[in-house]
C-alpha cells in the first residue's frame, strides 16, 4: 500500500491486475486500484477534480483531469474517509500512476492539492 498526506489528507492506494480482463496477446493490461482518503485534517472538506499522469513502459504518458472521483465530489467531515475502486489499462505490462486531488475547505472555500502518491501497475509474472 502506497500511502501519503497533505495538509492533514492521507491518500493510501492499493492495486490488483486482472488477468481475466486482459488480453496480453493484444497488448491489453488491465489493472484496478483502490483509493482511501482519510480527512485527518480539522476542517470540513471536499473532493472537487482529480488529475492523473500515467505511465506506460513503452513510453507513453496519458493525463486524466475531470470533476470527482467516479462520478462524486465526497465531502468528508474530519476524521472520515471515503473509498472508491476505479482501473486503468496498459500496453504494456508495467506502469505507473501519480496524481493529485483538488479539494475545498468547507468554512472558508479556499482550495488546495492533495498528492496522490505514485504506485506501480505491474503484472505479477513480470516480477519473476
Amino acid at each position: 500500500m502506497n500511502t501519503t498526506t497533505t495538509q492533514g489528507v492521507t491518500v493510501s492506494v492499493t492495486t490488483n491486475y486482472l488477468p481475466d480482463y486482459s488480453s496480453p496477446g493484444q497488448e491489453h493490461y488491465v489493472f484496478a486500484y483502490k483509493i482511501d482518503i482519510r480527512n485527518n485534517s480539522e476542517y470540513t472538506v471536499k473532493l472537487l477534480r482529480r488529475h492523473w499522469y500515467i505511465y506506460d513502459a513503452n513510453g507513453v504518458v496519458r493525463e486524466v483531469e475531470g470533476e470527482g472521483v467516479v462520478g462524486q465530489q465526497p465531502v468528508l467531515e474530519p476524521g472520515e474517509s471515503h473509498q472508491y475502486v476505479s482501473g486503468c489499462n496498459l500496453k504494456s505490462g508495467v506502469g505507473k500512476m501519480r496524481g493529485s486531488y483538488q479539494m475545498e475547505r468547507q468554512m472558508d472555500g479556499s482550495e488546495f492539492a492533495v498528492e496522490i502518491p505514485e504506485f506501480t501497475l505491474v503484472v505479477p509474472y513480470r516480477l519473476n
